[in-house]
């Protein structure tokens, strides 16, 4: 069955809506606004915890509702209801009315359509049963615990998703898209005497569990997670001052999504907040530095058939070898830009407008070996994971949490250190790399998204980056 066919089925056979009839409520609503559409979403979603060695927690749920939006100008209206009924559908459009009442807008034209299939239309709820996935988390803390006698702690969490979307146009015409997600989790406390550390890892992306119920699979997932803490366990004060930063491969990339990726979306700069306002044609980066956003990954996280406007996604390069050459856009933002839209109008779900928002945002491969990137620091700090950071998206200025980092002594990588921060600038760190490497890696799988109070899936991927000079925020004394 087609995505549009799944949908219909949903949202129409299912409620007892008519067709005819919501197409002309939409397009009354839209008449004299300058865009809009109504977007309809059924998602079914359920997540285990396991720990202390018993599932702790089982949970389902099922969501559905409709958001009808109508933009007129720079100025949006939106309306949204759980309620899949005429009657409220009727009401949302009372609402959204009053936006472009006396507008007089010309209704721009939908997007183009796609055939493109980024992923399998399953549904991973369905297609595990609620046995295999129990299983599946003893076996995991088993294999963790059996590892070594300082296991104090083992945490595993599996989440599914399925959500069906369908968007509806004044004109009738409506795209649709079926998104599976799911993702999985191993957390590993390990202990020696008065010391405990933590390391964990997680894996995801848009297929089903079968994926993650292979046991090499989880396997691994398990050895990283304990892996990490045990260099953790080792781990030494961390230096703090300017120094060369080496960034690794993969989920370090959450710092340029982060501190430089969200100055690129359409609304800050058509807003001018952006640190990257005004700089379109412009070096903002050293020579050799690409960064593109690509939301046609087959199977990643943050890939998207359609965006929740029907934009197909694409691969857009934002700066290409240091110069920057587009910024991520939605429908609103590109029109009043005078753009075409990206492919990057996103939203959390129904009860949410959607805005510019980034998928898979990649810095593309250079020359250089990493051997030779490390060979080239005498002292310094190896990043290879991150927590939690902050960025203000106005100045660019960024603070990152290492997980997993390494003092570089002598061009060699040398003791882990604890409590490591990375302090700097977005478009000031573009301009401070001097070495890319040649061995680009996406991140495994979990990345999640915050803006404005909305959250959706992402992924970030990049080589191992050498930045000259950045300040490290440490624990030395």
């Amino acid at each position: 069955m087609s995505d549009i066919a799944a949908a219909e089925e949903l949202f129409f056979t299912r409620t007892g809506l008519d067709r005819a009839r919501v197409d002309g409520i939409v397009g009354d609503a839209l008449n004299g606004a300058d865009d809009g559409e109504l977007f309809l979403e059924y998602a079914q979603s359920e997540s285990f915890v396991f720990d202390d060695g018993q599932l702790k927690n089982a949970s389902y749920d099922t969501t559905q509702g409709f958001g009808l939006r109508a933009v007129a100008g720079e100025t949006a209206g939106y309306s949204h209801s759980n309620e899949l009924s005429e009657a409220a559908l009727k009401r949302a459009a009372d609402t959204v009315q009053a936006v472009h009442a006396g507008h007089g807008g010309a209704l721009a034209d939908g997007p183009a359509g796609t055939n493109q299939a980024l992923y399998g239309d399953v549904n991973p709820l369905s297609l595990t049963p609620f046995e295999t996935k129990v299983k599946l988390l003893t076996d995991i803390d088993a294999y963790a615990r059996s590892k070594d006698d300082r296991v104090k702690q083992v945490s595993v969490s599996l989440m599914g998703e399925w959500q069906a979307v369908e968007i509806i146009r004044a004109d009738g015409s409506r795209a649709a898209d079926i998104r599976p997600l799911v993702r999985l989790n191993v957390s590993c406390v390990v202990g020696d005497g008065d010391r405990m550390e933590q390391g964990s890892y997680g894996a995801g992306g848009r297929t089903a569990y079968d994926r993650y119920l292979a046991q090499d699979t989880w396997r691994a997932a398990v050895d990283e997670a304990y892996r990490q803490a045990c260099v953790n366990l080792d781990s030494v004060a961390a230096p703090a001052g300017e120094m060369p930063v080496v960034l690794g491969p993969g989920w370090p990339a959450i710092l340029l999504h982060e501190a430089i990726g969200h100055g690129l979306e359409g609304d800050f700069n058509r807003k001018k907040t952006s640190a990257f306002s005004g700089l379109m044609g412009e070096r903002v980066a050293a020579k050799g530095v690409t960064v593109v956003d690509d939301g046609t990954l087959t199977d990643r996280r943050g890939s998207l058939t359609i965006d929740d406007e029907g934009t197909p996604t694409q691969k857009t390069t934002l700066i290409e070898d240091g110069i920057l050459t587009c910024y991520m856009q939605d429908r609103m933002n590109a029109r009043l830009m005078g753009v075409a839209a990206t492919g990057n109008g996103r939203r959390e779900s129904y009860a949410h407008a959607p805005m510019p928002r980034m998928t898979n945002t990649i810095m593309l491969n250079g020359g250089q070996d990493p051997e030779e990137i490390l060979a080239s620091v005498d002292d310094g700090l190896y990043a290879v994971n991150f927590g939690g950071g902050q960025v203000d998206i106005t100045s660019g200025k960024f603070v990152f949490t290492c997980t997993e980092a390494y003092k570089i002594e002598g061009g060699r990588v040398g003791p882990a250190v604890k409590g490591a921060t990375l302090i700097g600038n977005g478009p000031d760190a573009l301009t401070r790399v001097s070495m890319i490497g040649n061995d680009m890696a996406l991140d495994p799988g979990v990345g999640t998204c915050g803006k404005d109070g909305q959250g959706v899936p992402v992924g970030v991927g990049q080589p191992t980056l050498k930045l000259d000079s950045l300040t490290v925020g440490g624990t030395e004394v």
